[in-house]
């Protein structure tokens, strides 16, 4: 079995080549290889919608089944790719196949980051990736009494929303001395600190998972301090490990994510990486190796992989960009805030609606957009065009950001 194009993972990346490239008129024969038994599907909702119950499975998938069917898009599910041999220009599963390709994409994105602790494997013990993972944990806590949410990013404050919505109790762990550490500024994080609190989250900032206590199933989660949290359900949300490990063990550059160069080709010929699993230089972050793990970046980098197929080669530069949903709070991000050295206020944080604008050396490099989807949508615009600006012209509320362009 040999196709044109073999797509390594069935997410949003590997969707997106697939559309791109039928779209783009490519009429070769185009296979997606997936490790789930479900066709592609949004990720974010898992922690949001869909774990509320307020999407069904159908209305978070990417395309119907009729859709690959009429595009003539193999779906090659329930099947992980474990080899590659890049001078064959073929990959081995699980169930000993083989399968030929002419270019291959690796789309794979990662797994949960699980706790490296005694009890971190435990039944009750749930990262978030798959609907197998939202489903489990829907499932865990509807009986559960306490439910322990270990990491204060996107994933864990959004599902701490969705239970306390639910009415659980709910305590959150978080190792740093503030929630979205690693995305955020500080006044940012003092915000959703408080939102959490006021909502009834037990949330503790500085502390130190040693070990989940339990027999057959989880019963608690002890802290280096020797306090013990009685839980029936954890939820860990300490970001992925990039599923790479086949592609580096066939050669191909990288460590933390496979790296790709502006067209997104690895090392290896004929081998495209993209999504949460490729590492690339960003410009957005001033040149940096970065690994981006964001819906817009997948999407992004797969639309430059299936023009590069096509021969219509165009180096990725897009400007980043997040969202989160927490209770009645929407967060929008845009641009990369790492190394600023000056945050601006701009709005009230009392309202509930308000922007926090990040410049280093005076130029505008990234804005958090709560509830403000106005400045969300003007601040990547001035994100893009690398605009310097004041402090006093960027809190101005009364003057809309596209007007500091020149």
């Amino acid at each position: 079995m040999k196709y044109d194009v073999v797509i390594v993972g069935a997410g949003h990346g590997g969707a997106q080549v697939a559309i791109m490239l039928r779209t783009q008129k490519f009429e070769g024969s185009i296979a997606i290889i997936g490790d789930e038994p479900e066709l592609p599907y949004e990720r974010p909702p898992l922690s949001k919608e869909y774990f509320a119950g307020e999407k069904e499975f159908e209305r978070i998938q990417l395309r119907p089944a009729k859709y690959w069917d009429e595009r003539e898009v193999a779906m090659l599910l329930g099947k992980r790719v474990v080899s590659v041999d890049p001078v064959a220009h073929s990959v081995t599963t699980d169930g000993g196949e083989t399968i030929g390709y002419g270019k291959l994409v690796w789309a794979t994105g990662g797994s949960p980051r699980m706790l490296p602790i005694a009890g971190g494997d435990l039944p009750g013990v749930q990262g978030v990736r798959t609907r197998a993972d939202a489903d489990a944990m829907k499932r865990a806590s509807e009986t559960a009494g306490q439910i322990v949410v270990i990491g204060g990013g996107y994933i864990g404050l959004e599902a701490a929303a969705v239970l306390r919505k639910a009415g659980k109790k709910v305590v959150l762990l978080e190792a740093l001395d503030r929630v979205l550490a690693r995305v955020a500024g500080p006044e940012l994080s003092r915000f959703y600190e408080k939102e959490h609190r006021d909502h009834g989250v037990d949330l503790r900032l500085g502390v130190n998972v040693e070990a989940i206590e339990g027999d057959t199933h989880v019963t608690g989660v002890r802290l280096s301090s020797g306090e013990v949290i009685a839980a029936d359900l954890v939820i860990v949300g300490i970001g992925i490990v990039p599923a790479t490990q086949p592609l580096i063990a066939a050669g191909a550059e990288g460590g933390n994510g496979v790296l790709v160069d502006r067209l997104c080709k690895t090392s290896l010929p004929d081998i495209y990486a993209i999504g949460d699993c490729a590492a690339h230089e960003n410009g957005f972050a001033e040149g940096a190796v970065i690994r981006l793990e964001s819906v817009q970046n997948a999407n992004d980098q797969a639309n430059v992989v299936a023009k590069g197929i096509v021969g219509d080669e165009a180096p990725y530069h897009a400007i980043p960009w997040f969202w989160s949903n927490q209770y009645d709070l929407k967060l929008q991000t845009a641009g990369l805030s790492t190394g600023h050295d000056q945050a601006v206020l701009r709005g009230d944080v009392a309202n509930r609606s308000f922007s926090i604008v990040y410049l280093k050396a005076g130029r505008v490099i990234a804005l958090d957009c709560v509830n403000a989807t106005k400045d969300y949508v003007q601040g990547r615009m001035i994100v893009t065009a690398g605009l310097h600006a004041t402090a006093e012209q960027l809190a101005d509320i009364d003057r809309p950001l596209k007007e500091l362009l020149p």
